[in-house]
C-alpha cells in the first residue's frame, strides 16, 4: 500500500533544502573623513543626549511651537502619505512572501458529453456524465534557487525603506514647522520696528515742515524726512506680505489654519525666543545610524542586492508541483463512496535554454541597479555630512556676528540720541540726524535676521543629526493614525 503523505514529506524536503543565490551584503564605507572639521564637534555639549535620541518634546520646549507640530503630526498630508506607502509596501511583501506557499482551491466540476460506446448502436446511454469534487494546488513553484525568496528579500528591504522614508518625513515636518514658527516670529519683530520707524518718522515730517513753514530749515530737509518716511512706508508694505506667505507656508504644513490664540501670542516676535539646546554631533560614523534618510538609502541597497539573487536563480531550472486531491464519480449520487477517492500528483521542470539573452540582460540590470544604488547611499552620506559640517561651521560665526551686531546697535542708538540733540541745538545738520535714522533702521532689521539666522542654524543642526524621530514620537504618531 502506498502511502499517500509520502509526496507531500518530499515536497517538503526539497522545498527546505533551497539555496540562496543572493550576494554576501557588505555595507559600503562611509565616502566622508572620519571626524568633522571643528575639532570640538565631538566634544561639544557633553553629557546631552544625542540629537536623535532627543525627542522633538524635550528640544523644542516652547509650548505654543508644540502644539504647532502636534497640529501638523495629526493632519500634515505628506506625512499621511508616507505612512500610507508604507501600509502598500506591507502589503507588496506579503504578495511576495505569499508566493512561497501553495494556493490551495476547493473545485466542482461537473460535465455531461456525448457516449462514444453508445452513440453508434442505440444501445446503453447515449451520454456520460462526471462529476468531480476536490482539492487542488496549482503550478506551485518549488523554490530550489531561491528565487522567490529573494524576492521576499528585496520587497521586505523595501517595506523597511518605506517605514525609514515616513521617519524622514517627519523629521524634515518637525524642522520644518519649527523653521516656520521662528521666521513668523521674525516677521511680527520686523513688523514692530517698521511700525514704530514710520510713526517716528511721520512725526519728524511734521516737525520739518513746521521748521520749513517758519524759516528755520531749508526745503532740502522737508524733501529728505519725507523720502525717509516713504521708505519706512515701503518697508512696511513689503514686510506685511512677506509676513502673510510665511503664515501661509506654515497653515501648509499644519494641514489646517494657525489657531487664533497662538496667532493671537506672537508678542515680541524673537526677542522671547531662547536659544535652543545643544546637541553632540559625534562622529560622521554616527549619522549612519541617526539619520532615517541614510538608513532608508541603505535598506534600498539591500533590495538591490536581493534582485540580483532572482535574476540569477532565473538560469536555473524552475520547478512547479500541480496536485488534485478528491472524489469523481459518473453519477452524481456516487461521489463521496468508497472506491471514488485518489489522487494526481504532476510535477513539471522547465530549464531555460535560449531566451536570447532575456536573462543575462536582467542579471546585468539588476547589477547595475545595485550600483546606482550604492551610490544613492554614498550621495546620501555624503550629504548628511555637509550638512552637520554647514550648521557646526556656522554656529560660532553666527554667535559672534550677533554679539557684534547688538553692540553696533547700542553704538548707533546712543548715535541717534546724540544726533538729534545736536540738530536741535543747531551744531549738527539735518543730513546727519537723518543718517543716524536710516543706519539704525537698517541695522534693527538686521539683527532680527541674524538671530533668525542662529535658530534656524540650530534647526537644521538638530535635524541633520537625526533629530525629530524617537521611540516617544514613534508611540505619539502611531496613536494619531
Amino acid at each position: 500500500m502506498i502511502n499517500r503523505s509520502t509526496p507531500v514529506a518530499a515536497a517538503a524536503a526539497l522545498l527546505l533544502a533551497g539555496c540562496s543565490l543572493i550576494p554576501t551584503y557588505e555595507r559600503p564605507a562611509a565616502p566622508v573623513a572620519a571626524q568633522y572639521t571643528r575639532a570640538d564637534a565631538t566634544a561639544a555639549a557633553a553629557g546631552s543626549p544625542a540629537a536623535a535620541q532627543r525627542p522633538w518634546q524635550d528640544y523644542f520646549q516652547d509650548a505654543r511651537l508644540q502644539q504647532l507640530v502636534r497640529i501638523a503630526l495629526d493632519n500634515n498630508r505628506d506625512l499621511r502619505v508616507a505612512a500610507l506607502n508604507i501600509e502598500r509596501a506591507q502589503a507588496q511583501y506579503r504578495i511576495t512572501r505569499a508566493d512561497q506557499f501553495p494556493t490551495v482551491s476547493t473545485g466542482v466540476n461537473a460535465s455531461r458529453a456525448p457516449s462514444a460506446s453508445g452513440s453508434g448502436s442505440g444501445s446503453g446511454s447515449r451520454y456520460t456524465n462526471s462529476y468531480q469534487v476536490g482539492l487542488a494546488v496549482t503550478a506551485w513553484e518549488l523554490d530550489f534557487f531561491g528565487r522567490i525568496g529573494s524576492l521576499k528579500e528585496a520587497a521586505l528591504a523595501q517595506y523597511l525603506a518605506t517605514e525609514e522614508a515616513r521617519r524622514a518625513a517627519q523629521t524634515s515636518l518637525v524642522a520644518s514647522v519649527a523653521s516656520a514658527w521662528y521666521t513668523l516670529l521674525a516677521d511680527e519683530q520686523l513688523l514692530k520696528i517698521s511700525r514704530d520707524t514710520l510713526q517716528t518718522r511721520e512725526e519728524s515730517i511734521k516737525l520739518a515742515k513746521l521748521r520749513f513753514d517758519t524759516g528755520v530749515a531749508s526745503e532740502l530737509d522737508y524733501r529728505q524726512a519725507v523720502s525717509l518716511t516713504e521708505a519706512a512706508r515701503a518697508t512696511l508694505a513689503q514686510q506685511q506680505r512677506q509676513r502673510a506667505l510665511d503664515e501661509n507656508a506654515l497653515v501648509l504644513l499644519l494641514g489646517q489654519a494657525l489657531p487664533a490664540p497662538i496667532s493671537a501670542s506672537l508678542g515680541q516676535g524673537l526677542s522671547d525666543a531662547a536659544d535652543l539646546p545643544a546637541v553632540p554631533a559625534g562622529l560622521p560614523s554616527d549619522l549612519l545610524t541617526q539619520r532615517p534618510d541614510i538608513r532608508q538609502a541603505e535598506q534600498q541597497l539591500i533590495s538591490a542586492n536581493a534582485n540580483i539573487g532572482a535574476a540569477r536563480a532565473a538560469f536555473f531550472p524552475r520547478i512547479a508541483l500541480t496536485g488534485q486531491f478528491g472524489t469523481a464519480s459518473n453519477e452524481l449520487s456516487g461521489l463521496f463512496k468508497s472506491g471514488s477517492w485518489g489522487f494526481t500528483l504532476a510535477p513539471s521542470a522547465t530549464l531555460p535554454i535560449f531566451d536570447a539573452g532575456r536573462n543575462s540582460a536582467n542579471l546585468a540590470a539588476a547589477k547595475v541597479e545595485r550600483e546606482v544604488a550604492v551610490a544613492q547611499y554614498e550621495k546620501s552620506i555624503q550629504s548628511a555630512f555637509r550638512e552637520v559640517s554647514d550648521a557646526l561651521d556656522s554656529q560660532d560665526t553666527l554667535r559672534d556676528q550677533l554679539s557684534a551686531q547688538r553692540a553696533q546697535l547700542e553704538a548707533e542708538q546712543a548715535r541717534l540720541k546724540l544726533s538729534d540733540l545736536r540738530y536741535s541745538n543747531g551744531v549738527a545738520s539735518y543730513l546727519d540726524l537723518l543718517d543716524a535714522q536710516r543706519s539704525l533702521f537698517a541695522l534693527e532689521q538686521s539683527t532680527v535676521s541674524v538671530r533668525l539666522a542662529q535658530l534656524l542654524n540650530q534647526i537644521a543642526l538638530y535635524k541633520a543629526l537625526g533629530g525629530g524621530w524617537s521611540d516617544k514620537t514613534a508611540t505619539a504618531a502611531a496613536t494619531a493614525q
